[in-house]
């Protein structure tokens, strides 16, 4: 795709001095806000004008970036225009609902219209480069980025990166590129970051070869194959190599193996911080091991541009590789189109939510909840009588959630308070702010029913925001059991970004509701599923803990010699807790009911080299609406291969899908195995994908605790 322009870059490559190629891999940033440090302002102007910079971040506004644009093409030697990128992560004016609760949606058509239309508002700014989607697979809610990413499962991930791509890019040839409605995707953060010791940020990852390939890599792989035209490193190490000079993942796996057209990145002085890894003995040597190691373009520190010529007369880094690097990075700016039209339509900007937008990013927040539990039909609401809405996050007019854009500085979200009262123009609605226990037991005691909205700041998921522990911060939990003592009807939202252990009050909750950190119109969301408006369809991304000690607490665990067995003490497990998370992988609920059928095999057995000529299985399952309501159910498909030559997960989940059901209404959905599917990666460092002879039982269900199946076998 991107090789299409080869030739124009190898002309304007030629004429190029060794500083404008060093200059072209240097990306600076206009201001300090994802990273530490300050700006780079002046240096940013002074090397435009010179043709010695490549990309700049944390820039945007069509003026603003026209302005500093026409230094680099009209004032510079050559005219290389400038590429300007941004951390748009769930939207740029209209703030979708965090990634990992778009994940929640089961529905890559969410994740999609979030890309279309934070693309749209990107590029009216002047910015043709998002720094998305993150695909890190974690199983690690202590984490602060599990709110960035979707969540614990390999395939959902994949899934939702393609999704993502595709509307950021358009189609995956990169013909959408040139488009005014469509940026450049960055793929990140390769590779395992996910993985971090602890959930603390930017820590250590060890694995193998297998973890490796059949658990981090193929969401990168699954996005590349959609056309995302970057990538971005980590700040990990990976199996004591630090991703940012990892010739293994860079090298070898995805510009050897993938063939990858496009360039890497670094983060945010990912170079620089070799030498606090303990890999570099300093800032040339930093530049020199990136550099030879794959890393195209660097991020904020400036070891490659500060060291590049010196490196090059010692022969520590080769012409070669740095002609490569820049060739790179050349043939995104001419498939962006940035050769032909450096400049932005300043009367086309677009200054915030359009109407569409907010409609898009409501029905997105509905779909991605998450209904938890529901227990005497306290769910949905009636919009009369007297409605008590209490806890500390009722009246937020921030739910933007971690990495919100500059959307969420000027945009208040709606809250639940405001959307209450107007789905229930009827009823007498009553606030009770903060977090006072007492104050919120006497709303509760006035009313018929009591909606208590708790959880997390925006500022305590995400980057550098990992948490020890991550029960209710301090009080909420009180005041969820002062409410509860009254005996009164009540519902519990969650604003969260990040799993959370809740335990300690789960039980006493008639109803519960993840509403996760839901965007700009957050409220007005939480309200449609509340009085019913919207049925819930959401699943859980990922798993819940029943306690920090049990973490990491997945689905797709691999099985161990001695499996738990409540009645047996020499077996996997805790002597005080129950085996599993409190809410699994898939779980979610709806006002109406569902029943799925055992899966329908297209045939049982299958030879191995039949599927590596391309053969499939059909897996058919029935589903009926049991209920007096239409609604969603999402139908999961999971494997498991019974003995292979590496152990494989209890469960993999394959397939699924959303349907939307009538009263009474069935269906029969069609699942798809093939080669990818049935096979698995070994430990060769070289990459060995192999299928191997034997059983394969098929699960499906509506979570990863589906019982019901059907057995496959490879011969």
């Amino acid at each position: 795709m991107l090789r299409s322009h080869d030739d124009k870059v190898k002309e304007l490559l030629g004429r190029m001095t060794t500083e404008e190629k060093l200059g072209q891999v240097q990306q600076l940033t206009w201001t300090g806000d994802t990273g530490p440090g300050g700006g780079q302002t002046k240096e940013i102007e002074a090397l435009a004008r010179a043709g010695r910079l490549g990309s700049v971040l944390n820039l945007h506004g069509a003026k603003w970036t026209n302005d500093l644009q026409r230094l680099a093409v009209e004032e510079s030697r050559l005219g290389i225009p400038l590429l300007f990128g941004f951390d748009v992560i769930h939207g740029f004016w209209t703030t979708f609902p965090i990634p990992l609760a778009q994940a929640s949606a089961f529905d890559p058509a969410v994740a999609e219209t979030d890309a279309r239309v934070s693309a749209a508002e990107t590029r009216s700014q002047g910015v043709r480069w998002t720094f998305s989607p993150m695909m890190d697979v974690t199983n690690e809610p202590r984490w602060g980025r599990i709110a960035e990413s979707s969540g614990e499962d390999p395939y959902l991930n994949a899934v939702l990166a393609v999704a993502k791509v595709r509307g950021y890019q358009g189609p995956a040839d990169g013909s959408g590129l040139r488009s005014g409605e469509h940026v450049a995707a960055c793929a990140k953060h390769f590779v395992a970051y996910g993985g971090a010791e602890g959930g603390r940020d930017y820590n250590t990852v060890d694995l193998s070869e297998q973890r490796l390939r059949n658990h981090y890599l193929p969401p990168f792989k699954a996005a590349l194959d959609a056309g995302a035209a970057t990538v971005m490193a980590a700040f990990n190490t990976v199996g004591g190599v630090p991703a940012h000079a990892n010739s293994h993942t860079m090298n070898s796996i995805l510009k050897g193996e993938w063939d990858f057209d496009g360039f890497v990145v670094s983060d945010y002085t990912g170079v620089m911080e070799l030498v606090a890894h303990g890999y570099a003995e300093d800032p040339a040597h930093a530049a020199e091991l990136a550099l030879t190691h794959g890393l195209d373009m660097e991020m904020v520190s400036t070891h490659i541009a500060d060291h590049g010529a010196e490196l090059l007369d010692a022969g520590r880094i080769s012409m070669e590789r740095l002609d490569d690097a820049v060739t790179r990075i050349l043939r995104l700016k001419y498939a962006l189109g940035l050769f032909d039209d450096p400049y932005t339509d300043e009367a086309a900007e677009i200054a915030g939510p359009t109407a569409e937008a907010r409609a898009a990013a409501r029905e997105a927040a509905a779909r991605s909840m998450v209904l938890l539990k529901n227990e005497g039909g306290v769910l949905p609401l009636k919009p009369g009588g007297t409605i008590a809405v209490v806890g500390p996050h009722a009246d937020s007019a921030d739910q933007h959630g971690t990495w919100a854009g500059p959307g969420r500085l000027v945009f208040d979200t709606v809250s639940v308070l405001d959307a209450v009262r107007a789905a229930a123009p009827g009823a007498d609605v009553r606030h009770s702010g903060g977090g006072d226990p007492a104050m919120a037991a006497a709303a509760a005691w006035a009313a018929d029913v009591t909606v208590v909205v708790v959880g997390e700041d925006s500022a305590i998921s995400g980057e550098a925001a990992s948490r020890s522990e991550i029960d209710l911060p301090a009080g909420q939990q009180q005041l969820i059991e002062a409410v509860a003592a009254t005996g009164k009807p009540f519902v519990v939202v969650l604003v969260n970004g990040r799993p959370l252990t809740i335990g300690g009050w789960a039980d006493r909750a008639p109803a519960v509701l993840e509403a996760w950190h839901a965007g700009i119109e957050a409220g007005n969301a939480v309200a449609d599923i509340l009085f019913g408006t919207v049925n819930p369809g959401g699943k859980l991304p990922v798993s819940f803990p029943r306690t920090v000690g049990q973490i990491p607490v997945y689905y797709n665990r691999e099985a161990t010699g001695r499996p738990y067995d409540e009645a047996e003490k020499y077996v996997s497990k805790y002597l005080d807790l129950p085996d599993g998370p409190q809410f699994v992988f898939g779980h979610g609920l709806s006002y109406t009911t569902f029943t799925t059928g055992a899966p329908e095999l297209s045939r049982t057995e299958i030879a191995v080299d039949a599927l590596e000529r391309g053969e499939t299985v059909e897996v058919t399952v029935p589903v009926a609406n049991t209920g007096d309501l239409t609604g969603d159910e999402v139908v999961q498909l999971y494997i498991h291969d019974v003995a292979a030559s590496v152990v494989q997960p209890v469960r993999r989940l394959r397939a699924f899908e959303r349907v939307t059901l009538a009263p009474g209404e069935e269906r029969r959905v069609r699942f798809t195995l093939g080669a990818e599917d049935l096979g698995f990666w070994t430990n060769d460092p070289a990459g060995t994908y192999v299928l191997e002879r034997g059983r394969i039982d098929v699960y499906t269900g509506t979570s990863s605790a589906a019982t019901v199946r059907g057995s496959l076998r490879l011969v």
